[in-house]
């Protein structure tokens, strides 16, 4: 016969934290997790070297989280970066500072973050159970009881936080179980779609730059041929489209405005240090100093090898050209390729290989001091299940610390047992979970 004072569903970043936060406090607490490991997505994100978080004053975080940042606000101030990074250091985790402020463990290992969260867990007395698949979230009076487990088997407690993740990344254990919790419970989850996600592009010359990373370059964002935002950094042409981090930044603007029909094209500067009459002026030095060859040997000093062939079809110049034969005109077309290249953006790929989801439990009805679901008395949201959502370099896995934390603390806070007498009232029957 189990009782427990809080049950975490997911063990994920989110719903490591909350977990260990809420026994910290002293409560009894259950951890289920659906995958046979724990902190799956944490130990693939960052490509396997765990982005942990930023460094960036945490006053400046709200800005980079274009889903619903206002929400975060205290949360983020409650467990920050710094904060976190302390966790992680009290847990043999050190962390280092790279690029953007993108904050990884030094180890560069994403299993060693993931190590830390167990010890914690373990450390503070959480009762771990994976390869267990919550099927319902039991409430009786608009009070949360427990969950129902696979076999009909129910877990009681007083209070229940639900961190089960978006849709992507499903072999991770985030299939959107979170978004069919809800809308029983009677939440309104706001429609997930993809974040952070790599965009369609249907161009032939993009194919042939398949594996070609720029950076140091601007992509700019135009709907319906109003520029909207630019992004400066990195990108990766695949054989689809695009994708690198400037790329998936742009990614979830791109995405809503092509499920509202509008038209989206991308434009790439090649040369954002420099000015159009800059870089004109660079050109006509190149072409000087190669006067005399042709037009497709002459540009090894200004572009990747790989985008070379690709700029002169583009240009419309012969490749076999002479180039002190090529007109003012013609090369102010060059130019003007160099600065503005082109790209029609057609689609994202799938929710399923998105970094985050967009959407979720509607922010609206949860309680930001708490974590607290408003429609359902002891019912806790934390993590991507959220309608929260950031940027790259960090600011998602933070966040999803910051909630679980806030989460763990305040469901311990508000914590009672239930009683057999309680129990009987309500008509529920304790199972024997001892299988588990």
């Amino acid at each position: 016969m189990n009782e427990y004072q809080v049950i975490v569903v997911g063990g994920g970043a989110a719903g490591m934290m909350a977990a260990g936060q809420a026994a910290k406090g002293g409560a009894k607490v259950l951890l289920l997790e659906k995958k046979e490991r724990l902190g799956r997505k944490i130990a693939i994100s960052g490509k396997g070297r765990c982005n942990i978080t930023n460094e960036e004053n945490v006053s400046d975080f709200m800005s980079h989280y274009p889903g619903n940042g206002r929400f975060l606000h205290s949360i983020l101030r409650d467990f920050d970066n710094v904060a976190l990074r302390d966790f992680l250091a009290s847990y043999g985790i050190e962390t280092k500072v790279e690029r953007g402020g993108r904050v990884f463990p030094v180890s560069d290992d994403a299993e060693t973050v993931v190590e830390a969260l167990v010890s914690f867990l373990k450390d503070k007395g959480v009762e771990i159970r994976s390869g267990i698949a919550v099927e319902e979230i039991l409430v009786e009076n608009g009070h949360v009881v427990g969950v129902r487990v696979a076999g009909q088997k129910r877990l009681l407690a007083a209070a229940v936080i639900v961190c089960t993740g978006g849709s992507s990344y499903p072999a991770t254990g985030s299939n959107g179980d979170g978004f069919r919790f809800a809308r029983k419970l009677g939440h309104r989850v706001i429609t997930p779609r993809p974040a952070l996600v790599p965009l369609k592009a249907p161009e032939e010359w993009v194919k042939e730059l398949q594996g070609l990373a720029l950076r140091n370059v601007e992509a700019s964002l135009w709907i319906d041929g109003k520029k909207r935002t630019t992004e400066f950094g990195e990108m990766l042409f695949t054989h689809f489209g695009v994708s690198g981090p400037i790329i998936l930044t742009l990614s979830r603007q791109a995405g809503d405005a092509l499920r509202e029909g509008q038209q989206v094209k991308l434009q790439i500067d090649l040369k954002p240090a420099l000015t159009q009459e800059q870089l004109d002026a660079r050109v006509q030095r190149d072409f000087q100093k190669y006067s005399n060859k042709q037009f497709k040997n002459a540009l090894d000093d200004l572009l990747p090898q790989s985008l070379i062939p690709v700029m002169i079809r583009l240009s419309g110049i012969n490749p076999e050209r002479v180039v002190h034969q090529i007109n003012r005109e013609e090369r102010k077309h060059l130019v003007g390729l160099l600065k503005e290249l082109p790209l029609t953006i057609t689609d994202t790929l799938s929710i399923e290989t998105a970094i985050v989801t967009a959407g979720g439990v509607d922010v609206k009805e949860i309680n930001p001091k708490t974590m607290a679901s408003k429609c359902v008395e002891g019912l806790y949201w934390a993590g991507e299940v959220v309608d929260v959502d950031g940027i790259t370099g960090g600011y998602n896995l933070q966040a999803a610390f910051a909630m679980g934390y806030r989460a763990g603390r305040a469901a311990c806070d508000s914590r009672g047992r239930i009683t057999e007498a309680g129990d009987q009232k309500k008509g529920i029957q304790r199972s024997d979970t001892s299988g588990f």
